[in-house]
């Protein structure tokens, strides 16, 4: 006769296996998963496309210096020193993508004793630098390019919105557009009290400071 049918043991017993698949393939993402996962019509080659995600940020992340930065752990990124070091801290980063850095503007920057006397002022290039070293961070914390320094290839789309002045913070937002191993392309804007001071597009490349030494 007929093999007879097995009888469900549960009657959600199909959805209980299709539980265990997403929580057997999201193992893949090699640590434990915080979080709540909703699924609608899972299938294995999707959880396995997610797992390898998830793989992959952990990656990265294992690569993101904590946050924020103070001077000190700025200055085991890049090489930049005082009176060039013109970022305070660090306060959002996120790998290979964005970085938020503060500059507090004082009185006694060196600058201000030329620019100008009676009206001091923030050079504009030195606003468009300070983006530049905010960037610096985001890329040089990365484990292939560390100890290696960012050059300038190009600044373009230069805007200067308001002056700086001693007393204002800047916020510097800086995102990368392009990255294609050691030249890309980054966006900054500078912000005081969510005014928008400076922005500028500028494409760098990095470079090993010992290469024909």
């Amino acid at each position: 006769g007929e093999a007879e049918q097995p009888r469900l043991r549960h009657p959600d017993e199909l959805v209980r296996h299709k539980i265990l698949d997403i929580v057997g393939d999201l193992y893949l993402a090699g640590a434990p998963l915080r979080g709540h996962v909703v699924a609608v019509r899972p299938q294995h080659a999707l959880n396995l496309k997610m797992a390898a995600a998830l793989r992959d940020l952990r990656a990265a992340a294992r690569h993101v210096l904590p946050v924020p930065l103070g001077p000190a752990d700025i200055e085991a990124v890049i090489p930049h020193r005082y009176p060039f070091l013109l970022l305070d801290r660090v306060v959002e980063m996120e790998p290979d993508r964005r970085i938020v850095a503060i500059k507090n503007v004082s009185y006694n920057e060196e600058f201000f004793r030329g620019h100008f006397p009676g009206h001091p002022v923030m050079p504009g290039v030195l606003i468009t630098e300070a983006m530049a070293q905010a960037g610096g961070v985001l890329l040089l914390r990365r484990e292939d390019f560390a100890g290696k320094i960012a050059y300038f290839g190009s600044i373009a789309d230069a805007k200067f919105r308001r002056p700086v002045v001693p007393g204002d913070q800047l916020r510097l937002e800086v995102e990368v557009l392009r990255l294609r191993r050691t030249v890309g392309k980054l966006r900054g804007v500078a912000t005081v009290a969510g005014e928008v001071a400076a922005e500028a597009t500028f494409s760098f490349a990095i470079v090993d400071p010992d290469a024909g030494a």
